[in-house]
């Protein structure tokens, strides 16, 4: 009988521990035995098997150094949060979403990668814009009310996109020019480049008018001389009148040049070279004459007529200096390009024909020297020589009348080079 007693008095008991609830939740089915021992109830962290990382936080970075109790702040290990604001504060005050994740890792707070981040969103830095500090812009990160304790250090307010929104004072307070009083466009990628580390200088966009070259480095009011940055004429001639009129190599006011620097000049410092392409007008420049200096003709006039035109006014010293063949003894004609072109001196293109058809026959490929044997005087010339000695011609024209065994006498009976005679 007692010994029924005492089975029943267990049989209670066992239905009494199994009817009470578990004070981790209903729904957290790991054994027991997994981190407690029948020694007693009390937990030693650093011998629980419990593999946190299979479950749907796994722990990482500084998550992994955390007491458990920081984030399960009850036994029910299920009733925890498993979103970054369910642990920690927002210090963004919802100025930038919930999703810490956006910008922060389990690894660190500090945000290394701005740029990268702000290529998601309506302002990718680019430029300047890629060094300036966060304050700069999102002023909202400075408190106005330092002492107050709800003030935030880390407010990310929404931002206008536009340059003017933050470049408002800038623009007002410009007066080389005077943005607000010229009325400039508030759009500033109009004129200034958004990926220059400065606002002006070379920086500046001046599509209307390509500051290139010379134009490049010079200073604004150099063409903007009033202080009035509207309105400016952009013909060569409105800045540089004086250098025109004063130029006298050529002399462009006697030579009646086109004001359109730009139809000799270029942007390039120093003005020079010039193509002067109107040359043409005055004496077409072809051949060797294109790489030459201008003073080799001009000889420091430039004016209208100052400079002869015909080859022999500027090569009359070459002429007569000529020996091979002398051109002065020879009586050559002094229109060059009869002979010569004007891209080479030599060889010639002297035309024989004219005077004797070397061209044909047997006189073809025959040299100068083999016929004008002296070379001082081309105008005298020898058939009488080895080619044609006397004993033979002699022979063949024995009974012709009038025969004589000269030169000229050959050239008037055979002045085609043929045998048969006139």
């Amino acid at each position: 009988m007692r010994r029924l007693s005492s089975i029943i008095l267990l049989l209670a008991l066992s239905l009494s521990l199994t009817a009470q609830k578990s004070p981790h939740g209903e729904s957290f089915k790991a054994n027991c035995r997994d981190c407690h021992k029948t020694t007693g109830w009390k937990v030693d962290l650093k011998e629980i098997s419990f593999d946190h990382q299979a479950t749907k936080f796994p722990l990482k970075g500084q998550h992994q150094g955390v007491t458990c109790k920081a984030c399960h702040t009850s036994l029910d290990f299920a009733k925890v949060q498993t979103e970054c604001n369910g642990c920690h504060t927002d210090m963004h005050q919802q100025t930038v979403g919930t999703d810490c994740g956006r910008c922060h890792t389990s690894d660190s707070w500090v945000v290394t990668n701005i740029i990268q981040i702000h290529r998601q969103s309506r302002f990718p830095l680019i430029g300047r814009h890629m060094t300036a500090e966060c304050k700069d812009c999102h002023t909202n990160l400075i408190p106005s009310v330092p002492s107050s304790p709800t003030a935030s250090l880390l407010r990310f307010d929404p931002l206008g996109t536009e340059c003017f929104d933050c470049h408002r004072n800038n623009y007002m307070a410009t007066t080389k020019p005077n943005h607000a009083q010229n009325n400039y466009s508030t759009n500033c990628t109009v004129c200034h480049n958004i990926n220059a580390s400065a606002w002006s200088g070379a920086n500046t966009t001046h599509a209307f008018f390509p500051l290139v070259d010379g134009h490049g480095s010079i200073p604004c009011n150099t063409c903007h001389t009033s202080g009035n940055y509207t309105n400016i004429s952009s013909a060569c001639v409105s800045c540089h009148q004086t250098k025109y009129t004063q130029t006298t190599k050529p002399s462009h006011t006697a030579l009646g040049l086109s004001t359109d620097c730009a139809s000799c000049h270029t942007t390039a410092p120093g003005w020079a070279p010039a193509t002067f392409a109107v040359h043409n007008t005055y004496y077409k420049l072809e051949g060797a004459h294109i790489s030459r200096a201008c003073d080799d003709c001009h000889k420091g006039n430039y004016t209208a007529n100052s400079t002869p035109t015909t080859c022999l006014g500027c090569h009359l010293t070459k002429y007569n200096a000529t020996t091979n063949p002398n051109h002065a003894g020879s009586q050559f004609p002094t229109t060059c390009a009869d002979c010569h072109t004007q891209s080479v001196w030599v060889p010639s293109t002297f035309n024989h024909i004219a005077y004797f058809p070397i061209s044909s026959g047997k006189h073809s490929g025959f040299k100068c020297s083999e016929c004008h044997t002296t070379a001082s005087n081309f105008a005298v010339f020898s058939c009488t020589t080895s080619c044609h000695p006397q004993s033979k011609m002699n022979s063949v024209h024995q009974g012709r009348s009038g025969y004589s065994y000269t030169s000229t006498a050959c050239l008037n009976c055979h002045p085609n080079g043929s045998s048969g005679g006139k």
